[in-house]
């Protein structure tokens, strides 16, 4: 076997729907066994915020478009040997598919490892892959591929209606749609062509069960299904909108095998080395199936297999597209048995889609055949109860889980056009369903959902009314049998508390529900994943809890160790800015000599590789959890500011809890995070800001408005990405936007402020130790103030700033840093007009800008702040860099407004980005 000297490998650019951090996880699983070989790696990817542009993973970085032009030049300058193009996603896909048929590859000598480009061709023409399954008798659904108008009609004639059209070389559904007339076909085409070249009418399935396999293939043909994954919502909603559960439940054994023999032969019918996932329609009355689709590339369900099952996909596929065979690979987690074994699961994983469509202006809010979710959440129980219900709370929507919030008045007629024609809300229907009497076979006509699943939420729901039934007695009702079956179907101790005691001052009666049960002896143990169903010793410490056990599988750390907490759920707002931060947390606290500890949930994640940390716990971020995860480890300290705003809002409760909280003070951050207190404190310290006032009344709130004019800011505490935040300009925005302000910040209070039209906004990101500055960056918006900074376009260093106002912002910043004694990381975001310098806001934590200023200065900001959060000494910097830089680097935004119909592209200061691209430019020399 001869290996390269030197590989290529494509990355998939800005988060996008469709395309978000799970090809950051993989091309960095890829780059990690690339290295582990001694092969110079060589990266594009112009995604400044990925652990995968980090300096210490590829040998050579380029922040560049992923395009067919941009390539070929670097495989002119870098001669690389071979090419990995399968874990960039469509992206890498159909850059590789131009490449090849144009000749690159073969002009400059360069082997494309793995998969073939033919082979990837035949999945993706969607023509091409129908007849490659004719071959070998794998049934397909009746189709037609067109490219254009009149024979996309034609088809829909012939074939009959419904049927649903669906785009070649695309991704997440993008362009499909279901069609139940000639009018419709018309429209929904039209539309598809917009996106390829190539669409497929195609009989509709809807209502048949979709399940979907990964498989692996090495070059010798040896072949084995690594994890097999059911959809909860039948065919006519995306995968990637579908709740999904692994290993599958509600299959046969005879279905399961039938299938798995399927996938095998098909690919290796298709030729296919490396990974690939090939998903399948089932009709649920007999053994009838379809092949959907193969997709000949690492994947959304690749990166959830890997993290469901431990077995490590993306590092797999890549040494086998090195030419090893899984005999030959090592498995990761027991370091005993190879990589040539199916693992065995002895829990259940639940994936479910996080959606942000309240952030949208006209939105169409109904889920089907195109994604539009942002993010996802990955859950582990050893029943499906308990796998569920922390997975609707992992996706922080403010649900408590399936039962948990106060019931609400729904009539029939909407809980039936929720159930039949869904949107992100379905699930909780299912709940008003219940509520309103319908039976399981009523849900089960109206949404196809097997009623092996609505049986288990039909359990939850009778637990959640058995636990109501004891409110009138009080909580020393609640006996330890009723208590542990609730604890085993995934109800909270705050889900509990709102059952048994309402919903008053839920925080306080959760704290009595945890010292009810710890009386009782109910508690969880700590169960570790080894990818055999426990036949084989672990040797990683890949962690979950569960209420099903009496031990746990391993002893608390006893080494001094740090936990660090992730960002979770990737919304708007929060995405894999906050993992890079956090990987690099850890890496720095490994580098001196601490055990690590990473709680985190994302499937799509760097940091929920479980070789990044000594030890990684799947679960949830919430109060009960890390309390649970703190008194069982015991570490020296625990990092909050690396992962966005779940853990800082967590910081006030934890501090009470007596948490080891590393770095600034949780009643700092809350004098950051509130409102009221920050716009106090800043005229306190004598620091301009846009006049305020605190919403106390709708006629006081008038009387401001009255003083400072229209527009005016709302600006509610404690959120994340300017959620219900806006502009408004007369008094009928100022009521809706005030009561949509209210309802998210229910806790805290909302301010509203002066907006400054025509007003530059320029941000610090800095590090502080005891208050004291030791190393900051400085970055100018191209837009002025009124976009969010998230949607903004950012230069480093900033390009229009005077130097006067630079040294003002310094001061400034030192101002707020002595006063809120921060130490560790925070950012700062400030409006300039006419001279003056106005503060909007503080967040004492890392923010979505530290990957960008860390990587174009060279100076990482996230490593130097944990060094301070470990207490030790970080050298102070003596100046900005801003003069000494040769070059400009642009941080822009990716929008995914193609996926969300209806929705207005206007810009506002509610962010809607959903990733972020950065460029490089020489920088000009200014004129004296």
């Amino acid at each position: 076997m001869e290996k390269p000297n030197k590989v290529l490998v494509l990355g998939s650019g800005a988060l996008k729907i469709g395309e978000a951090g799970e090809f950051d996880y993989s091309g960095s699983q890829a780059l990690k066994a690339l290295k582990e070989e001694g092969i110079r790696t060589i990266l594009i990817n112009p995604n400044i915020a990925t652990v995968q542009t980090s300096d210490n993973i590829a040998d050579d970085v380029y922040f560049l478009p992923v395009t067919p032009f941009f390539v070929e030049e670097v495989i002119k300058k870098e001669q690389p040997d071979g090419i990995l193009v399968a874990f960039g996603g469509q992206t890498a896909l159909n850059c590789a598919v131009a490449l090849f048929r144009d000749g690159i590859f073969e002009k400059y000598g360069v082997k494309v490892l793995g998969t073939p480009v033919q082979s990837i061709i035949d999945t993706e023409d969607r023509d091409i892959f129908k007849d490659k399954l004719d071959q070998i008798g794998v049934f397909t659904a009746r189709s037609v591929a067109v490219t254009t108008m009149e024979d996309a009609l034609a088809a829909g004639e012939k074939i009959g209606f419904p049927i649903i059209v669906r785009a070649a070389f695309a991704l997440g559904g993008l362009g499909s749609g279901f069609a139940n007339n000639m009018d419709e076909l018309r429209a929904l085409a039209q539309k598809s062509f917009t996106t390829s070249d190539q669409i497929l009418v195609e009989e509709s399935l809807k209502g048949w069960k979709e399940v979907e396999y990964e498989v692996v293939r090495d070059q010798y043909d040896n072949c084995i299904t690594v994890c097999n994954m059911e959809n909860f919502d039948p065919i006519g909603i995306h995968t990637g909108e579908s709740i999904v559960v692994a290993p599958s439940q509600t299959l046969s054994n005879r279905e399961y095998h039938k299938l798995r023999s399927i996938g095998i032969k098909t690919i290796r019918h298709l030729g296919i080395v490396g990974e690939c996932n090939i998903q399948y329609a089932l009709d649920p009355v007999s053994e009838d199936y379809r092949v959907i689709e193969v997709n000949a590339r690492l994947s959304r369900s690749s990166a959830l297999a890997s993290k469901a099952t431990g077995y490590p996909l993306a590092f797999v596929a890549a040494k086998l597209s090195l030419g090893y065979s899984l005999s030959e690979l090592k498995n990761s987690v027991t370091q005993t048995t190879t990589a040539f074994f199916e693992p065995a699961l002895d829990y259940v994983v639940v994936k479910l889609p996080r959606w942000d469509l309240g952030k949208f202006e006209g939105v169409n809010r109904q889920i089907g055949s195109a994604m539009k979710s942002v993010g996802e959440v990955m859950a582990i129980g050893k029943s499906f109860e308990e796998a569920i219900q922390k997975g609707l709370r992992m996706l922080d929507t403010g649900k408590r889980g399936f039962v948990a919030n106060r019931p609400e008045t729904v009539n029939k007629t909407t809980i039936d056009k929720l159930l039949n024609e869904p949107n992100e809300e379905r699930i909780f229907a299912i709940n008003h369903a219940f509520e309103a009497g319908y039976t399981l076979d009523q849900v089960h006509e109206l949404t196809r959902i097997d009623h092996w699943f609505l049986q288990r939420l039909y359990t939850i729901f009778q637990l959640g009314n058995q636990l109501a039934s004891l409110r009138s007695s009080g909580l020393n009702a609640l006996e330890t049998t009723l208590l542990r079956d609730a604890k085993k179907a995934g109800f909270s101790d705050q889900q509990i508390a709102v059952k048994l005691i309402g919903e008053g001052d839920v925080k306080a009666d959760e704290l009595l529900v945890r010292a009810r049960r710890k009386a009782l002896g109910v508690l969880p143990v700590i169960k570790q994943i080894d990818t055999l169903a426990a036949e084989f010793p672990a040797k990683t410490n890949y962690l979950y809890s569960t209420y099903h056990g009496t031990e746990n599988d391993l002893a608390p750390e006893t080494d001094k160790s740090v936990m660090v907490l992730g960002s979770g759920v990737y919304r708007i707002g929060s995405s894999v800015e906050f993992d890079w931060c956090g990987v690099n947390a850890v890496q720095t606290a490994a580098e001196e000599g601490y055990k690590t500890i990473i709680l985190n949930y994302n499937p799509e994640t760097v940091s929920t590789d479980y070789d990044v940390s000594d030890r990684l716990y799947f679960e949830e971020l919430s109060f009960e959890r890390v309390m649970d995860i703190l008194e069982f480890e015991q570490p020296q300290g625990l990092i909050l500011s690396t992962g966005g705003q779940i853990p800082n809002n967590l910081a006030t409760r934890l501090q009470e809890a007596e948490a080891p909280i590393l770095g600034t003070s949780p009643a700092r951050i809350d004098e950051a995070e509130n409102r009221h207190k920050f716009s106090s404190i800043m005229d306190e310290l004598g620091i301009a800001q846009p006049r305020w006032k605190e919403l106390t009344s709708m006629d006081a709130m008038f009387e401001f408005v009255k003083e400072v004019g229209y527009p005016v800011l709302i600006r509610p505490s404690y959120v994340l990405s300017g959620a219900a935040m806006n502009v408004v300009s007369n008094a009928f925005e100022m009521e809706s936007y005030l009561k949509a302000a209210t309802e998210v910040s229910a806790e805290y209070p909302v301010v509203v402020s002066e907006f400054m039209q025509e007003a530059k906004e320029i941000e610090l990101d800095a590090v502080a130790a005891k208050g004291e500055i030791v190393s900051y960056a400085i970055s100018e918006h191209v837009e002025f103030a009124g976009v969010h900074s998230g949607d903004a376009t950012m230069y480093y260093p900033p390009q229009k700033v005077y130097v006067r106002t630079i040294r003002k912002l310094k001061i400034i910043a030192e101002k707020i840093a002595k006063r809120y004694e921060i130490s560790g990381p925070f950012n700062i975001q400030f409006l300039e007009k006419d001279g003056e310098i106005r503060v909007i806001e503080c967040n004492i934590r890392a923010s979505r800008s530290f990957p960008f200023v860390s990587k174009v200065s060279g100076n990482n900001l996230i490593k130097k702040a944990t060094k301070v959060l470990l207490g030790l000494k970080v050298e102070r910097d003596e100046s900005e860099r801003v003069y000494d830089l040769p070059f400009v680097g642009v941080k822009a935004p990716q929008f995914s407004f193609t996926r969300l119909p209806g929705a207005d592209p206007v810009l506002r200061v509610d962010m809607v980005s959903t990733g972020k691209w950065a460029a490089w430019a020489i920088r000009p020399r200014r004129r004296c």
